[in-house]
């Protein structure tokens, strides 16, 4: 087994789950404990199952308010007589199971058919030979580069996005006007308007959760990688071992490091807290004027976007400036699915540019097709600017032996927990050891 796939994951108490979500999708529309009585009709009709953390309550319901989502997956089951169903798991708190964690075990025991996967999960089973070969798809013609370069595996297209994520961090303007602040573009400047914030009673300028603080490793450690113009270069210096991970990545944890020990980020509360969930309320109550999310928190008011105060969403700080983090979520097939052919077909429709085209304006987000382009709103002009520029970071690339996003999340997690900066390196080093099969 390879390093990627040994690697530590968090620990479950709820054992059971994985069964509960199944067990819960199963009994949806049953009421009083009465007996679902299936038609001659749906017995006829195609099924593909999908596993996501998104939730749909009844396959063949009609609601107008489903998500971008629901509605591409409306489009395949009426273009191909197919029924797709949803099954569902979102972890409670930090003790249980990572939605990775469960999605790994599905797919290894082929329990669904579609699965929507993050790009540590991607590299795994892509790598184990779980995930099916998308390239014949028509689909797959009409992507972006930076979608083939995360999600190319050994040659294979092994998931296709329905959006390319993009993570910034969202800023609070009226409280930077407030103190005479200019928008950060390098860590010096950003860590100067934390002191400044501090100094004036922000208790905690930045708020931070347990996933999402690599943002600012990976947009320091890579800046120049994917910038400079010697990409290919690098990678291969880092896979044949020549070039450290951990040299890439040392600045990034001094940095984290620095925020930890002046106050700037509560690193506690960071380790136990749920994206979005452990921070978000302090921002829109603008307590914290600093948190970091990706490209669509800002588009939905559940989250970021609806607040009572300018918002704008900027880059990372970085050698080169404000630097967008992208890494790459994908639908893939499982390789052995039951309904493998039904779902790939599926797929097809869900990534179609018709499709694309209805969930980028749905939710105002960057298209992972080339043909599909969509304005986005005034606050996300900071961040989209840079992207437009093609100047941004990869948070997860296939081409990299050792897994990028997950790994540095992990790091992260145990810099947040007490270790030392060279106790992070080292475990990088461990890690880059293991890609290259030379690890125990």
């Amino acid at each position: 087994m390879s390093g990627n796939r040994k690697r530590g994951r968090a620990k479950a108490k709820a054992a059971c789950l994985i069964c509960a979500a199944a067990l819960a999708a199963a009994a949806c529309g049953q009421k009083d404990g009465s007996i679902n009585l299936i038609t001659e009709e749906e017995e006829n009709t195609r099924a593909v199952n999908m596993f996501s953390p998104m939730e749909k309550t009844e396959a063949d319901t009609v609601n107008t308010a489903r998500s971008a989502t629901d509605k591409t997956v409306i489009m395949a089951e009426e273009q191909l007589g197919v029924r797709v169903s949803y099954v569902t798991y979102t972890a409670e708190d930090y003790q249980d199971k990572t939605y990775d964690d469960v999605a790994l075990e599905r797919a290894r025991s082929n329990m669904d058919d579609l699965y929507l996967l993050n790009p540590d999960t991607i590299q795994i089973l892509a790598e184990e030979g779980r995930l099916m070969d998308l390239s014949g798809l028509a689909s797959a013609e009409n992507l972006r580069d930076v979608v083939k370069t995360a999600n190319v595996v050994d040659g294979k297209l092994v998931a296709i996005p329905q959006e390319v994520a993009a993570y910034g961090l969202f800023i609070n303007k009226e409280m930077f006007d407030r103190y005479e602040l200019e928008l950060p573009n390098t860590p010096e400047e950003f860590l100067e308007c934390c002191r400044v914030f501090k100094e004036n009673g922000i208790e905690t300028p930045v708020g931070a959760n347990r996933w999402w603080l690599e943002t600012f490793v990976l947009a320091q450690a890579y800046a120049d990688l994917y910038n400079g113009g010697n990409t290919e270069a690098e990678i291969e210096a880092l896979n044949s071992g020549e070039s450290k991970y951990s040299d890439y990545m040392r600045p990034g944890f001094e940095f984290l490091q620095e925020m930890i020990d002046k106050g700037y980020i509560d690193a506690e509360k960071a380790y136990v807290s749920e994206a979005i969930e452990g921070e978000g309320a302090d921002f829109l109550a603008q307590k914290t004027p600093i948190v970091m999310a990706y490209w669509g928190a800002a588009n939905t008011d559940t989250a970021y976007g609806n607040p009572d105060f300018e918002m704008l969403v900027i880059g990372f700080p970085s050698s080169r400036g404000q630097m967008p983090v992208m890494p790459m979520t994908g639908l893939g097939v499982g390789a052995e699915a039951e309904h493998a052919q039904d779902a790939m077909r599926t797929l097809e429709v869900m990534t179609s540019d018709e499709a694309l085209r209805v969930y980028a304006e749905t939710n105002k987000v960057i298209s992972p097709s080339k043909n599909v382009e969509v304005e986005c709103i005034p606050a996300l002009k900071p961040l989209n600017d840079r992207i437009q520029e093609n100047v941004y970071v990869l948070g997860a690339n296939a081409g990299m032996k050792m897994e990028q996003w997950g790994n540095t999340c992990l790091v992260v997690r145990q810099l947040l927990n007490g270790a030392t900066v060279d106790e992070c390196m080292a475990e990088f080093d461990r890690l880059q050891k293991e890609s290259m099969g030379s690890g125990e």
